[in-house]
């Protein structure tokens, strides 16, 4: 029986696989061709199913819920993608990799916290290999995973966790995700060799084990980071025009996502425009297409996003712009999670997470948690020009693009994955 690993080195493109050297012996680069947008949960769908969004479902890393009218993002359901997954056919280890709940891999892990009646919140992962991969590694390093402490650590847990799965397991199938480069990569107007050499590092080890148990090699990444120095604010061009409401409260500005005409849900270089009449459809694409900053107005199905999640409109930003969700017009009336790293109820991805206001401040707020007070971890600036690197767009480049490294012949476009992988199983 043939055995695979497949690990997924988020924001590697041939450019930066010099600085690789672990990653370069695996075999030759090839650049691909990802869905639009090239965001981490539209782009693993369409390597799962080989489909395009408009079948799969998932159109973006979020999206407007139309019967509930929330906008949800980071969404863990396998059963969200419409489709069948082909790593269900295999005996499957599947180490961080995106819709991991509800999945039918033998084995996993994944990030999930534990949440108290208080709003009090414990970081943990789910973990189904039998391996007690915790007892042995210690605590998933939740705040090196995400937010202003995200860095090699949480990489570095996830690449020894996997090591011990294939070790003990031998899985036909090993599905491992390393998000390093999505980092600094965001927040720096350069994209430093030494954080490429710190996942080449990580990943060397998920290799070495992969050897051990004589599985072949593959490496992927879903989408390369370009530089960007402009944040848009759809959302407040919408609400200037009428199109948003929103309601003043005792926690700041919250959106009235039911009553929008309008509303756009962001993400990254990306955003869905859900307008709610449909004769206002071109007014709301001609007042959008006029804003600094946006390169196209589309409809969904020029970009095979024609899905009934799909907002109305798609809108692209230029290659040095990046879409914000803010809606509020004065930081003094934001919502009290914008300063807070809250990927569940912001109505669009925030890549001011990232970053600190201060961490006199961040360690003020974790005294009065440890002594049993009530606290807001309110650390996050709003200031969207901190953001230096975005995605979501196809690259003009595709030296800049995702890439695939792998036995045969790999596929030029993701769609052609599931039938690459089941070649060499």
């Amino acid at each position: 029986m043939s055995k695979v690993c497949i690990l997924n080195v988020v924001g590697l493109t041939p450019g930066l696989l010099p600085h690789a050297p672990r990653l370069t012996q695996v075999g030759a680069a090839r650049p691909w061709t990802s869905p639009v947008p090239a965001v981490t949960a539209t782009s693993q769908a369409t390597m799962y199913t080989g489909l395009p969004p408009r079948d799969h479902g998932i159109v973006g890393n979020g999206w407007l819920y139309r019967d509930t009218q929330e906008v949800r993002f980071w969404q863990q359901s396998r059963r969200l993608i419409q489709g069948e997954l082909f790593y269900e056919r295999y005996e499957t280890a599947k180490m961080f990799w995106w819709f991991n709940q509800a999945t039918n891999a033998r084995y996993g892990a994944t990030p999930k916290p534990h949440y108290g009646c208080d709003g009090s919140k414990a970081f943990d992962v789910l973990d189904w290999t039998t391996c007690d991969l915790t007892a042995k590694l210690g605590p998933f390093p939740f705040f090196a995973f995400w937010g202003p402490g995200a860095g090699i650590a949480s990489s570095n847990w996830i690449a020894d966790a996997t090591a011990i799965v294939m070790r003990e397991k031998q899985p036909q199938l090993t599905l491992c995700y390393l998000p390093h480069l999505d980092y600094d990569f965001q927040r720096l107007d350069h994209q430093d060799p030494a954080r490429v050499a710190e996942v080449d590092a990580a990943a060397g080890r998920v290799i070495d084990a992969a050897n051990e148990i004589d599985a072949k090699i593959v490496v992927v990444s879903e989408y390369g980071l370009t530089r960007v120095n402009r944040p848009v604010h759809l959302n407040r061009v919408l609400r200037q025009n009428g199109f948003l409401r929103t309601r003043m409260g005792p926690f700041g500005e919250a959106l009235l996502v039911p009553d929008c005409e309008a509303v756009a849900v962001a993400d990254h270089q990306v955003a869905h425009v859900y307008v709610r009449n449909p004769q206002n459809i071109d007014t709301v694409a001609k007042l959008l297409r006029d804003v600094p900053g946006v390169a196209a107005v589309v409809p969904p199905g020029e970009l095979q996003l024609d899905h009934p999640r799909s907002g109305e409109l798609i809108v692209l930003a230029d290659s040095d712009a990046w879409f914000t969700y803010y809606y509020w017009n004065d930081d003094r009336d934001a919502p009290d999670f914008a300063r807070t790293v809250d990927i569940h109820r912001k109505p669009g991805y925030d890549p001011c997470e990232l970053f600190m206001t201060s961490r006199a401040r961040a360690a003020a707020r974790l005294l009065q948690k440890k002594i049993g007070m009530r606290y807001k971890m309110d650390v996050i600036p709003l200031d969207a020009t901190l953001v230096r690197g975005s995605h979501g767009l196809l690259a003009d480049n595709p030296n800049d693009g995702p890439l695939v490294i792998g036995p045969g012949e790999p596929p030029a476009d993701m769609t052609g994955f599931p039938a690459y992988v089941d070649s060499l199983l």
